[in-house]
């Protein structure tokens, strides 16, 4: 029997590390999973950190069971994707120092030290903030001074796992694209902008596209995970951007993904931003090509954890039956998810139903109101969208682990009036991404995948329970500020 290719793909998610290998058609052959491991740093308000070392181990031994699995497949090239702006600092020798994840925001308290704000959104097409990675190195820098001063390079979550497997130090764009030290237009570094952080450049490696080699795996890892040395390593990039490559969009399309946030995106060729300075303006994983974003924040890991207290033992679907017989008016929810029109985010959030607690109201109640939570912040934000730049196709895309409802799916479809339409494998989007760039990289063409589903808009009225949503969330809003007031 011929031995069959295939590729494995490194994800590190904000909430998981996923191991995957996918064939060159993308198809996902098998998928090994952990939790990420974060710690508290309480020298900040609002801090955490991860060991780097302890990942990469985590990393390789979900990579060996995975490839156990598969005797009869040959890995070709490994690539990765990861959580936006997280990054690793790396020492002059290139061992890994500590690691900052996305929802790390240890450089809050230096926000205000930027003094023109309006020119760093119009260099990197996002209002600044300590979500992104300069002014978490920037608050290392403040608290931390001998760790910082360690600090020789930075690089993102799926490039330093680029770096431990072939020894090249690179960053790649749509991931430079969330360090705020990165032109977004002119597509490279930005001397102004280090300058306005406070950074050495000198930390920020040499930029490479994705979908380009970085070389062959370095052999001890190679004999590792038993696979050929003439395996070659892969630029990936941000799991966003990979997970809108899997849908294989054309330019002007919308495509929103549902994972740990939920970005509501368009595919650009110019660079464009919000007046308001509503939304993000990222360099996608193709060439010339930018994508423009709102972002409904926190959703599908919400979801993910009221289904370990709700339903920790059953499936997806045994879910969705109960989803079913559930009334919509027994519940609403608001939980935090952003929308991109609020300049202030809703940091409390809860249910709301009537009392006394009535005997219909049943746990597919609480998960129901999430994911209406959901699909209402994703209308939304598309909404914000639309104002600035308009969309006048009959469809969106939609893609991510949390498409895995069909309510949610239909939800959507009505509230947007648009068609939902979804690629097989889906559910595995960012894998599916990052085997087109190994594809890419070695010159292999992609077949055509033709659309798996069709989601159509349903012939319901939803204005009622949209405008009780929007009560519901307004209530939750005053609720802070009253808090803030006292």
């Amino acid at each position: 029997m011929a031995t069959q290719e295939a590729y494995l793909i490194l994800d590190i998610g904000t909430g998981n590390v996923r191991v995957a290998v996918a064939t060159p058609q993308g198809k996902v052959l098998c998928v090994e999973r952990d939790s990420v491991r974060y710690e508290t740093d309480t020298r900040y308000p609002d801090a955490l950190w991860f060991d780097p070392a302890m990942l990469w181990e985590q990393i390789l031994a979900l990579a060996v069971r995975a490839l156990q699995q598969l005797p009869g497949w040959s890995i070709k090239a490994i690539t990765a994707s990861s959580q936006r702006e997280g990054v690793v600092l790396l020492a002059e020798d290139g061992g890994a120092l500590i690691g900052f994840p996305n929802h790390d925001h240890r450089g809050r308290e230096w926000e205000s030290m930027l003094t023109d704000k309006e020119r760093i959104y119009q260099l990197t097409g996002r209002y600044p903030s300590s979500l992104f990675s300069a002014l978490k190195v920037v608050g290392l820098r403040e608290r931390q001074p001998e760790l910082f001063n360690a600090c020789k390079t930075m690089l993102s979550i799926s490039d330093w796992a680029q770096f431990q497997l072939s020894g090249v130090k690179s960053y790649e764009h749509s991931q430079a694209s969330e360090t705020q030290l990165y032109d977004v237009a002119s597509k490279s570094w930005s001397e102004e902008l280090c300058t306005a952080f406070g950074l050495d450049s000198r930390i920020l490696p040499e930029l490479r596209a994705s979908g380009t080699i970085l070389g062959k795996v370095l052999p001890a890892y190679a004999r590792r995970l038993q696979i050929s040395p003439e395996t070659v390593v892969v630029v990936g990039g941000a799991d966003t951007q990979l997970a809108i490559k899997s849908t294989r969009p054309s330019v002007d399309d919308i495509v929103i993904v549902s994972g740990t946030t939920t970005p509501v995106t368009k595919i650009m060729t110019a660079y464009r931003v919000d007046a308001q300075e509503r939304t993000w303006t990222n360099r996608h994983v193709e060439k010339d090509r930018f994508i423009l974003e709102t972002n409904a924040g926190v959703t599908g890991l919400n979801y993910q954890r009221l289904k370990e207290i709700f339903y920790p033992n059953e499936s997806y679907e045994v879910i969705e039956r109960e989803l079913a017989a559930v009334p919509a008016s027994q519940c609403v929810a608001s939980l935090g998810s952003l929308i991109a029109d609020e300049k202030v985010p809703v940091i409390r959030g809860g249910f709301s139903f009537n009392v006394p607690v009535s005997h219909e109201l049943t746990r597919a109640c609480f998960v129901r109101a999430a994911l209406w939570d959901i699909a209402c912040c994703i209308k939304a934000n598309y909404d914000a969208l639309c104002q600035v730049t308009d969309h006048t196709l009959d469809y969106v895309w939609a893609c991510g682990g949390g498409m895995q409802s069909p309510m949610l799916r239909q939800f959507m479809a009505t509230l947007l009036n648009k068609k939902v339409l979804l690629r097989e494998g889906f559910e595995q989007a960012s894998v599916v991404g990052g085997a087109l760039v190994c594809n890419q990289a070695i010159g292999r063409k992609e077949g055509h995948t033709a659309v798996a589903e069709t989601v159509y808009p349903a012939q319901q009225e939803y204005d009622p329970q949209l405008e009780e949503w929007r009560k519901t969330r307004r209530s939750f809003r005053r609720g802070v500020l009253e808090e803030e007031v006292v």
